[in-house]
This record gives C-alpha cells, structure tokens and sequence, in this order.
C-alpha cells in the first residue's frame, strides 16, 4: 500500500503530489537573501577597507579593552543568570514553595521591563552607580529570564518518575537533582545561555546608561561621530564574529544525548520536594529579592518620578504620537515578520530539505547578530545604491524583519506541524490549488501560533533602541527613543511616562507567553 506521511493509504487512493508552490519556494529564498545583506555588508567593507587598514583598525588598544569588558561581562553575569534561572525553576516547579505560582508569574515578570528601563530605576535611585558591578548587577536582573522560561517548561515536560526511580535507588535529593534533573535540562539551559549571550553583545541603552563601554556603545558613538566611518564598520565586523562564535559553541558543545521517550510517561504530576524549615526562609528570601530588584526597584522610581512630575509629565505633546507610532510599527513589522515567515515555516514542515535548512540557518545567523549591525548595513546599502530608500519606514520595517523573524518562524512552524498535513492534501484533492490549501486549510489551524509569533514580534519591536534610532524616518518618536532622548537630557521626570507606558505595552503580551509555556506542557 502507498504511504503519506507514515501513514498506510488504501490501496489505489493516490493524492497530490507534495510540491511546493513556485510563490513559496521564492518567497523563502528572497527572505534568505535579505538575511545575508549585513554578513555581506561586513565582508564588503572588510574587503574595501583593505587588509592593512583592518589591522589597524582591528589590533588596537581600544578593541582589546572592549573585548576584556565584553568577556568579563560574560564571564560574570551568565552563571550568575543560569544559577538564578535554574534556581528559581526548580523551586516553582518542583518544591512546596509557599505561593509557587505567584513566584513563578513574578519571575517573567522582568521580560516587561526594557533593559534600559532598569539602568534609568537605578541610576535615579544612585546616581553614582556604573561600571562592571552595575553592568553585572542589571544584566542578572534584566536576562536571568532567558534561562528561567526553558527550564521551567523542561521540568514540566519531565517525567516525574525518572527522579522517583532515583529517589528510590537510595540517592539524596541533591543527589537526584545533578545525576538526573540537571541532564535533563541541559538543553534548555544551553539555549537560555545563548540567548542571554546574545543580549549582552547586542544590548545598548542598558551600559551606555551605566557609563559601561562595549562593543554596542562603542560601534553607536564611533558612528555619530564619524558617520559610519571604517572604524565603526570594523568594530561592527569584530562583534559579528563575536556573535558566530557563540552560535558554533554553542552547537558544538549541545552534545547528543537523548532527551525524547517513548510513551507519554507517567500519568501524573511531580511530588513536590519538602523544603522543610531550613530552606523554606532561603527560598523565599531569594523569590522576594528577585521581586525587589527586578520590578521593585523600577516601579517605585516610576512612581516617585511621575508624582514629581504630576500632570504636567502627561502633558507632553510628543508622548502620545510615540504610542500611536510604537503600536504603528509594532503591528506593520509583525504582520511582516510573520507573512515572511510562512514560506520559510511551510517548506521547513512540508518539504524539508538540504537548501531549506540553509535558508532557515541564514535567517537565524543573521538575527543572532546586533540591531545595530543590521542598521549600519542598512544605513550604508541605502545610502550608496538607493539613497531615496534611507531613513524611510520600508529601510525601518525591513530592519525589524531581518532582526525578529525567527521569533515568528518558531511559532508558526509549531502550529503548522499541528496541522494535519491529510487535510490540505484533502482540500487539493477537491480541486483546491496548492497555495489555496494553504490559505484555507493549514494556515487558519496554525493561527494561534500566528498570534503567537506575531505577539512576541510586536514585544520586540515596541522596545528596539539602536536600530530604530539609525533608521527611523527624521522627526519619528517612538516610545524607546523618546524614552531614550529624555533620559540623554537628564530629564527624568518627562521620561517616567515613556517608560511606563513601555512596561504596560509588554505587560499583557508577557502573560501571554507563560501562559502559552503553560499549556504547551499540559499545565
């Protein structure tokens, strides 16, 4: 008998052939190629520049202490992240923790509140706090998250009786927890770290508030002063590097140990850990500092600085037209993103191949790399072969679709593998055209992970800082950069409305991505 998909089909029963629609197939590999342009602007500029140039430019003081920083800003802040993460994981998944899932909402809570907002709470609080510590401190506060959402949905995916056959054995709880829960999450740790990774190399407002140098802050001040002179572009191709280098360590330190079962396992949930007297005081201790400082801290200064301020910080004839233009953008580049993405998310389902996974892989690399590398590219592409193009809310939109589409990839792909390939191949056997099939069938069953991926873009562009300042359209204001031009005046009082505003547009979408980790365990 033929099969279709793994399925036996009666005999003489043949559907449509699986081939993909010419407008897709296109479609996928136009976005691949928009995805190498700032790979392609790095090599350019490194190959115009001239080699002896790029040593100059590359083997200098300067760059060697903005990579010590950057390495020890690694090196500090992501185990620091992991332990914080992973901690706080275990303890709302798997112990007796008074309030558990009030801890676990508090602990995403942090993903509402834009980096940069956490440097303007503290700075207001201590004026005189920067360098390293700071920089450490509120990179712990702002990404511990990252790593935190994985673990926490790994542990509700695992099966509660792998530890109940340890426990059984004779091993101690801590015991248990390194020889079988931490292999377990390692996956999800892993990618945690490279996410956080590359927040770190990517995130700018944060450290140029604390006075912290990094590759970021220094390619957006070489950059205004210069006007994207070859330093500029060279410190840009350095961090790339940086960036590519995390992506195949990242990969080849993944390892591959097995994590799937077979069967559904165990019909039930996980007994909670007794935490008893002794840790139940620490544990609670720590959930209640993490509330502190994460929302604590930014909360109260928006409330002293918005009663400071009263009315008149409301009044302010720019705010309301940063709204309309952050939902503006938020909404175009989202339902961009997520219309890019559907070739790509289809043909990674319905006809994986050898040149899919390439153009998927470019797009992840690409995205991997800083807002402001993209923007540079952007800037110098428009500028020297479609001037009319440059600082225009197309340049800006293509920005947010090379930087966030797998964000809608990931989504969309989830709820296209949802959807049963039997039923498009049915509408096709009625006469319906490939692509409206896909339209009629598959893609209104994958419409919550639409919604999805196009939430998570929209979150992302609502708090996007360097590339939105490099190309947005001359006299645009979004909440981030005249959040950003407040703050730059000192002015704290006008810019509390601006933050707050940032911290009630992400509220309701951060809820919506734990709830959607929350049921896609089961929970």
């Amino acid at each position: 008998m033929p099969k279709e998909n793994g399925t036996v089909l009666p005999a003489g029963l043949r559907l449509p052939g699986r081939q993909a629609p010419a407008w897709l197939q296109a479609s996928s590999l136009l976005v691949s190629l928009l995805a190498l342009l700032p790979l392609a602007f790095i090599i350019t500029i490194a190959v115009e520049t001239g080699w002896d140039t790029v040593v100059q430019l590359v083997f200098r003081p300067r760059v060697a202490e903005l990579l010590l920083n950057t390495t020890l800003l690694m090196l500090l802040s992501l185990p620091l992240c992991v332990a914080m993460g992973t901690a706080m994981a275990w303890l709302t998944e798997r112990s007796n923790l008074p309030g558990r899932r009030i801890w676990s909402a508090l602990a995403i809570a942090p993903l509402a509140v834009p980096a940069f907002v956490h440097s303007y709470a503290w700075i207001s609080l201590l004026p005189a706090f920067n360098g390293l510590s700071a920089a450490v401190l509120l990179s712990v506060i702002a990404y511990f998250p990252f790593i935190y959402l994985p673990a926490a949905a790994a542990l509700r995916r695992m099966d509660p009786a792998l530890e109940d056959s340890a426990a059984s054995l004779g091993l101690s709880p801590w015991a248990v927890f390194r020889r079988v829960t931490m292999p377990q999450l390692k996956l999800a740790i892993w990618g945690g770290s490279l996410l956080v990774s590359l927040h770190l190399l990517a995130e700018y407002g944060l450290y140029a508030m604390l006075r912290f140098d990094t590759f970021t802050t220094a390619i957006f001040d070489q950059f205004q002063s210069s006007f994207n002179g070859p330093a500029a572009n060279m410190l840009a191709g350095v961090l790339a590097l940086c960036c590519l280098a995390l992506l195949w360590l990242e990969a080849g330190t993944r390892g591959n140990a097995r994590y799937a079962r077979l069967g559904s396992g165990s019909a039930r949930d996980a007994t909670p850990a007794r935490l008893g007297w002794r840790w139940t005081a620490p544990a609670l201790l720590l959930c209640l500092l993490s509330a502190a400082l994460t929302l604590g801290v930014p909360l109260i200064t928006l409330g002293h600085w918005l009663w400071e301020g009263g009315t008149a910080a409301w009044r302010n004839d720019s705010l309301w037209p940063a709204l309309e233009q952050t939902m503006l953008f938020g909404a175009l580049g989202a339902m961009l993103t997520v219309l890019a993405a559907i070739p790509l998310a289809w043909l990674s389902i319905r006809a994986p191949g050898r040149l899919q996974r390439l153009q998927e892989g470019c797009n992840y690399i690409t995205s991997a790399l800083p807002g402001i590398v993209t923007a540079l590219a952007l800037v110098t592409i428009t500028i020297n072969l479609a001037r009319p193009l440059y600082q225009t809310v197309f340049t800006i939109l293509l920005a947010y679709l090379l930087m966030f589409l797998p964000r809608a990839l990931v989504s969309l792909r989830a709820g296209i593998a949802q959807a049963p390939a039997e039923l498009e191949n049915a509408a096709r056997s009625l006469g319906s055209t490939p692509s409206q099939a896909l339209w009629r069938v598959t893609l209104r069953l994958a419409a919550p992970g639409a919604a999805a991926g196009m939430a998570m873009v929209f979150l992302a562009i609502s708090n996007e800082l360097t590339a939105t300042l490099l190309l947005a359209p001359n006299g645009t204001r979004t909440l981030a950069t005249g959040f950003w031009a407040m703050t730059s005046e000192i002015d704290y009082i006008m810019a509390a409305p601006y933050a707050l505003l940032m911290v009630l547009l992400s509220l309701p979408l951060t809820w919506l991505l734990h709830y959607h980790s929350k049921r896609s365990a089961g929970r």
